[in-house]
């Protein structure tokens, strides 16, 4: 007989939430270089410039948003993968072929993109907000306040505003973080050099972070700028077209921060995930 753990479905949400309190400070300098017009800083000037002018804990400005968002986009992206996989899991012998993976994870994805986009829009306006003058500043007070506050002042359309992005980049980011860290833990165990343990976990996720940074990083920018905008964009298409204006590398704009958070993310979001199924999980004896 043996005991195998199998995840319960708010396990991801709560393992993402663990890993954006990690790497908070990076999104928020990553959403900061994405959004200046001209390339003035790099990261690391942009970290000293944020410390400066509004001091440490202003590296922590809109992490409610962020864990907001990581309970709503999160949560639905795993639970929908994870319940999928497990139920096709337990009625086939062996694992899933990679290109169910891909599908069921761009699904899963998706939704969780569109589910997350009111949470997504008041996190990025949060953390650029104290770029502002202070005229300019929406001040929102956490994100419960902001969400209201964008229902109340600019309508439900605008709360999601950026949605189409928002659930592309979510299916992108899916394939590459879930399906691939599936398929990169499956091969790594297969190889029989490595036991299902810590190492392998990191060594998958850290695959899995890469894939998915280079995947996601075009639309990450056109999302950004696109909730950011206050209406110098008339749609996706045309902020795709201003944007391609600035050369192809304009796509891939802020793609070292972007992969700084990222990876570290996935990492701490998969290690986190593997320590509650062992530790809390479904228990199944077979």
């Amino acid at each position: 007989m043996t005991e195998k753990r199998m995840s319960r479905w708010y396990f991801g949400g709560l393992a993402s939430c663990g890993a954006a309190c990690c790497t908070h400070p990076l999104d928020l300098i990553k959403v900061h270089l994405q959004t200046q017009q001209e390339v003035k800083k790099r990261m690391i000037g942009m970290a000293v410039h944020v410390v400066k002018n509004d001091g440490v804990l202003a590296l922590y400005s809109g992490l409610s948003a962020s864990l907001c968002r990581q309970m709503s986009y999160s949560l639905t992206r795993f639970a929908i993968y994870e319940t999928v996989r497990d139920m096709l899991g337990s009625t086939n012998q062996g694992p899933m072929p990679f290109y169910q993976k891909v599908l069921l994870g761009a699904f899963g994805g998706f939704t969780g993109g569109f589910v997350g986009t009111p949470a997504d829009m008041v996190n990025v306006r949060m953390q650029n907000d104290m770029k502002l003058p202070p005229e300019l500043r929406r001040n929102y007070k956490h994100a419960i306040d902001g969400l209201f506050r964008v229902f109340r002042e600019e309508g439900i359309r605008k709360l999601f505003s950026g949605a189409s992005m928002a659930s592309s980049r979510g299916a992108m980011v899916t394939v590459g973080q879930l399906a691939c860290y599936d398929q990169a833990k499956q091969l790594v165990l297969g190889t029989g050099m490595m036991g299902d343990n810590i190492f392998t976990h990191f060594l998958s996720s850290f695959i899995a972070g890469g894939c998915a940074t280079f995947l996601c990083q075009p639309l990450d920018v056109l999302k950004t700028r696109l909730m950011n905008s206050k209406g110098e964009y008339t749609g996706v298409i045309h902020c795709l077209g201003e944007t391609a204006k600035l050369g192809p590398l304009a796509f891939y704009k802020g793609l070292v921060p972007a992969g700084i958070r990222l990876i570290p993310h996935t990492v701490l979001t998969f290690i986190f995930l593997e320590q509650l199924k062992k530790y809390f999980g479904i228990r199944i004896i077979s």
